[in-house]
């Protein structure tokens, strides 16, 4: 069964970070693509070994990533 989940990948320093806010769960990688290819496999290892009481716990139904403007220096 395919899922689709957000990734929000960010540069950390010389990293990037890729956390997937419907389910708390979070990767790095030393490029965007890495960054993405080792949420997948988090995301994936935690399909295959989480029970549905653990998945229907973590996910979050709603989640918005939207942009904001605000006033600033």
């Amino acid at each position: 069964m395919l899922r689709q989940v957000t990734a929000i990948i960010e540069r950390e320093g010389e990293s990037y970070v890729a956390p997937c806010p419907e389910l708390d769960i979070a990767s790095q990688g030393a490029s965007v693509s890495e960054a993405r290819a080792n949420l997948k496999e988090a995301l994936e290892l935690f399909y295959e070994a989480a029970s549905a009481d653990e998945m229907q716990r973590r996910i979050h139904d709603e989640v918005y990533v939207t942009r904001v403007e605000v006033a600033g220096g």
